[in-house]
C-alpha cells in the first residue's frame, strides 16, 4: 500500500541534501512525497536581494519535482533566525498542513544540529506530531545535512546516531542531479557540502550498512498501532 511522506526542511536544499536519495525510492515504489520548507534559505545573507530569492525559489522547484516530489508548502520564517519567532508559531505553520496531507512517514532534521534552523524544525515537529491519540502516524526520521550534523561535536551535544539506512544505490545520481540545480548553494571539494563529499558520504553510509550508497537516519519515534 502507497504511503504518504512528509520532509520537512528549514532550507531549500536540505531536502535534497538530507534525504533525496529516500525521496527517490519512496517515489518509485508508488508513495506520494510532500515538502514542507520553514525559510527561503536567502534572505540572512548581506547584500540579498529578490533576484537571489527568485533564483533559490526556481532552483527548489526544480530540484524538488526531478525527485518526483511536491513542495506543498514554503514558509517565511527569518532565515537562520527562527529562534526569534515564538516557537508556536513554527508549530502551527507545520500543523496547518495535516488536513490536507497526513503523513504516514516524517522526515525532518537532526535536532542535534549546528544550525538552529535545523533544531527548531526539529523541536516543532516533534510538538506538531506529538503522540496524541488522534495522530496515526508510523515513523519519525531524522536526517543529516553536510555542514550542519557533522559540524556538531560531542563535547557540546549529543552526536547524530543513525539507526535506519536505506539503499540508494540506484537513486545517486538522481539525488546528485538534483542538487546541481542547487548549484549556488554547494561548495569546492574537499568541503562537506560538495558533490564528491555528499557522495562520499552516501559511500560511507552504504559501507556501514553493506550497501555501495545509503542515507543513514535516525529513528525518532515508531508507532505500531
Amino acid at each position: 500500500m502507497s504511503k504518504k511522506v512528509l520532509v520537512i526542511a528549514s532550507h531549500p536544499d536540505d531536502e535534497t541534501i538530507g534525504c533525496g536519495g529516500a525521496i527517490c525510492r519512496h517515489v518509485k515504489e508508488g508513495d506520494d512525497v510532500g515538502i514542507i520548507t520553514l525559510t527561503n534559505g536567502v534572505n540572512s545573507r548581506d547584500n540579498s536581494n529578490d533576484d537571489d530569492l527568485e533564483k533559490r525559489n526556481i532552483a527548489a522547484e526544480k530540484a524538488i519535482s526531478s525527485l518526483g516530489a511536491s513542495w506543498i508548502g514554503a514558509g517565511d520564517f527569518p532565515d537562520n533566525k527562527i529562534d526569534s519567532i515564538p516557537l508556536i508559531d513554527v508549530i502551527k505553520f507545520i500543523e496547518s498542513f495535516k488536513d490536507a496531507f497526513y503523513p504516514n512517514i516524517i522526515y525532518v532534521h537532526s535536532p542535534t544540529d549546528l544550525n538552529i534552523d535545523h533544531r527548531i524544525a526539529a523541536s516543532a515537529t516533534m510538538t506538531a506530531y506529538r503522540p496524541e491519540p488522534k495522530e496515526s502516524y508510523e515513523e519519525i526520521r531524522f536526517y543529516e545535512v553536510a555542514s550542519s550534523t557533522d559540524y556538531t561535536v560531542k563535547q557540546l551535544e549529543k552526536k547524530f546516531e543513525p539507526n535506519l539506512y536505506i539503499n540508494i544505490d540506484a537513486y545517486i545520481e538522481d539525488k546528485i542531479s538534483a542538487l546541481k540545480y542547487y548549484d549556488m548553494e554547494m561548495r569546492e571539494n574537499p568541503h562537506s557540502r560538495s558533490y564528491e563529499k555528499i557522495k562520499s558520504l552516501a559511500q560511507y553510509r552504504g559501507s556501514e550498512s553493506g550497501m555501495n550508497y545509503a542515507e543513514a537516519f535516525e529513528v525518532a519515534r515508531r508507532i505500531i498501532r
